[in-house]
Parts: C-alpha cells; sequence; structure tokens
C-alpha cells in the first residue's frame, strides 16, 4: 500500500540518503514551502520529489527519485500524478521538469504525457555535464 505526503522535517535523514544536491537550508524551504513529497510503501518511505517555480510561477520538478529497490513498482508514476493533481488544484496549468540526455528519465516523461520542450548546455569546467532536456505538460 502506497501513501503520498508532504515532506517533513523527520525526514531528513531519508531525504538525504537519496538527494545529494540540496543545500539544507533548501530542505527546510521545501518542509516550510510544501515543495516536496515522499512516497510510502508500508508506512517506509521510499522515493521523493521535490520542485520550484521556474520564472517564479511555474512549477518545475527539480528531482524525482525512486530508492533503487523500489523501482518499476510505479512509484514514481504516482509521484508524478500526485504532483500534477497538487498542482492543478493550486491552480497552475502547466509544468515542467528536465533530465540529462543520458538518462532513461527522459522516456518515462515521454510516457506520462510531457513533450520536449528545449534544452541547456553546460560546458563550463568544473560544471560541465550532459546536456539538459526539459519538458513540459499542459494540465
Amino acid at each position: 500500500m502506497f501513501e503520498i505526503r508532504y515532506v517533513q522535517s523527520a525526514d531528513k535523514e531519508f531525504w538525504y540518503a537519496l538527494d545529494k544536491h540540496l543545500p539544507e537550508p533548501e530542505f527546510d524551504k521545501k518542509v516550510r514551502d510544501r515543495q516536496g513529497y515522499v512516497i510510502l510503501e508500508n508506512h517506509t518511505p521510499v522515493g521523493l520529489l521535490r520542485y520550484n517555480l521556474f520564472w517564479d510561477n511555474t512549477p518545475f520538478c527539480t528531482l524525482l527519485f525512486i530508492d533503487w529497490p523500489h523501482q518499476g513498482k510505479g512509484c514514481g508514476r504516482k509521484l508524478m500524478e500526485y504532483w500534477e493533481n497538487d498542482m492543478k488544484a493550486q491552480g497552475y496549468g502547466m509544468i515542467l521538469t528536465s533530465t540529462q540526455v543520458d538518462e532513461n528519465a527522459q522516456h518515462f516523461y515521454r510516457k506520462l504525457g510531457y513533450k520536449d520542450c528545449g534544452g541547456l548546455v553546460v560546458d563550463i569546467p568544473g560544471y560541465a555535464q550532459p546536456m539538459e532536456m526539459f519538458f513540459i505538460k499542459k494540465l
């Protein structure tokens, strides 16, 4: 049985076991502003989703991660659908997400109805990475 809820301060240890990129002050903001979710299976956290507002007005999923042993069970889809419904209920008309071109997540997002809408190349030494591709979806 799955449950999805907003991230709470008590989730910090679990959160950082999966999310190595979020600075600690930002975690506190995610809790305060309800910009993160945890999915639980049988009351045990197994995945997370965080977002922010791109252009200060468009929800942008910045991370979706399901712990490795729990992948392939539909948790990612459930989290995305929950987030989409929450954003629609808050009055947003479109949402964004992204992934690197060398990651398989692009296929997952397309299956959920997201459309390619551009890319970003970061080639500055010390920060270089594969192209980040962006996806958009109308709610």
